[in-house]
């Protein structure tokens, strides 16, 4: 039975028009409390404003967040996706590294569904935890060396000839021991102290003296080194003291790379990475060791110096360095480097897929950190799990705005509602300023992998290139 208005009859109705589903108009005439819908009455005008809510939303991509960055949201906006609560159905979750460890846990965490993806591996630690990073590495590299592989091939001074890219580390307390015994091997040498689980410089000292080490110790009540204790652990590494300068100044370099899948492993690069400069000279002397502004790139401490630019923010682009180098190096010990740079971004990630839980429901993005000495090798300084958003210049924003516009249209195709059984292989035309950086599946596929285990002494790691064999052009790059 049809509601009458109290005068009698029908009431009079006014349309109501949407888009519901996926973009499906619909067209309503409401009266007071009554709603129809083309087929039925509904009495509740606010239930039914619910329910064609609901509809409008179906289809679009409802979105979380626990970092409130505006280039984040930003990007969602953009697409017309939905915000809601962590507690309701979400499709998309970007999340810190402390909420993706209760995601994942045992006893809080929760299966997730075919159209939920996150931002974040489960053990992603495993690659960005300063201390399992080094550990992974070397455990992959005696791997390789068992296999008789030519890529752990050593030269006479027993160093490793394409996989030594990260300095020389030890882990404290555990290591200790073996710490005091490399020390002794060169006395003056300095190095550099950084907690494991912490990010932006906070908690790093250089120090050149064991004494210096032995007053840590006690200032942070470790009553031995011999057994494993309870403080925070620490990495000692040995600092790069002979960095390549620009105007004086020390810098590290920031590069992006996408993970979106670690079995098979696939990577890509984003090709807008930047330089963080020092805003004070380096000099190697002793008496400049506790002056992080000479030592650390990090922005979170450079911003409080004194020479600090807030225009440009310390910051030049991946292309200016290449372009610098260029100019006073020469284009082709330029290219190597950069050759070198991607070798070992893909060589660490190697390194830890096969300890990754390469859940289906996850993607990252990692910041690496390198830094270049003055005779141009690449060292791998650390890997970050969640790299800043945050802005320090109009440059800086504009171009995080883009980093997580292009991983987004790789992540999650075409804005629609995820589906994590996809194959994971995006077309390359919506790649925007990421470049595949590797691709297991065809490197397989094209034998590069093969044609480097079965010719030793071929010329490997970044150096590539192409060779001839049999009349044919082989390929012999890590590509």
């Amino acid at each position: 039975m049809l509601p009458v208005s109290p005068g009698g009859g029908l009431p009079r109705l006014r349309p109501l028009r949407g888009v519901c589903g996926a973009g499906v108009r619909v067209e309503a005439r409401t009266s007071g409390g009554f709603l129809w819908d083309g087929g039925s009455w509904l009495w509740k005008f606010q239930s039914s404003a619910k329910l064609i809510s609901s509809r409008i939303m179906a289809g679009k991509v409802k979105w979380v967040t626990d970092i409130e960055k505006s280039v984040l949201i930003n990007n969602f906006e953009k697409r017309g996706w939905v915000q809601v609560t962590e507690n309701e159905d979400w499709n998309f979750y970007w999340m810190s590294v402390q909420t993706i460890r209760n995601v994942f846990s045992v006893e809080t965490g929760y299966r997730l569904s075919d159209d939920q993806i996150v931002n974040h591996f489960p053990n992603h630690y495993e690659l960005t935890r300063k201390d399992l990073m080094v550990k992974n590495i070397k455990r992959y590299r005696k791997e390789l060396e068992k296999e008789g592989s030519p890529l752990a091939e050593k030269d006479e001074n027993g160093k490793y000839l394409y996989l030594d890219f990260v300095p020389v580390t030890y882990m404290l307390p555990a290591d200790y021991n073996l710490f005091v015994e490399e020390f002794r091997k060169s006395p003056s040498s300095t190095w550099i102290m950084k907690p494991c689980g912490k990010a932006q410089g906070k908690g790093i000292f250089l120090i050149n003296k064991l004494s210096q080490i032995k007053k840590w110790s006690r200032d942070s009540k470790t009553s031995s080194f011999v057994s494993q204790s309870t403080k925070e652990a620490y990495v000692i590494s040995l600092y790069i003291n002979n960095p390549l300068l620009i105007g004086g100044r020390k810098f590290d370099l920031r590069l992006y790379v996408l993970v979106s899948t670690y079995r098979p492993l696939r990577c890509y690069m984003y090709k807008l990475g930047f330089c963080r400069f020092c805003t004070v000279k380096y000099t190697p002397s002793t008496s400049e060791l506790d002056n992080m502004f000479v030592h650390l790139t990090n922005v979170a401490i450079q911003k409080h110096g004194e020479d600090y630019n807030h225009i440009h923010g310390g910051k030049w682009t991946v292309n200016n360095l290449r372009l610098y180098l260029e100019s006073t190096r020469g284009k082709e010990v330029t290219s190597k480097l950069f050759d070198e740079i991607h070798w070992i971004i893909v060589q660490s990630l190697k390194a830890v897929a096969p300890v990754m839980n390469n859940d289906k429901h996850c993607f990252e993005c990692y910041g690496y950190d390198i830094i270049i000495d003055d005779k141009l090798k690449p060292w791998l300084i650390e890997v970050n799990a969640s790299p800043s958003l945050t802005s320090s210049t109009a440059n800086d924003r504009i171009l995080k705005y883009n980093l997580i516009n292009d991983t987004l249209n790789i992540a999650v195709p075409n804005g629609e509602i995820p589906d994590c059984k996809w194959n994971k292989s995006p077309p390359k035309e919506v790649l925007g300023n990421y470049e595949i950086l590797y691709d297991e599946e065809l490197a397989q596929g094209d034998g590069a992998d093969r044609e480097l285990r079965s010719r030793p002494g071929q010329s490997l790691g970044p150096k590539g290139g192409r060779s001839r064999d049999s009349g044919r052009t082989v390929l012999t790059t890590w590509k």
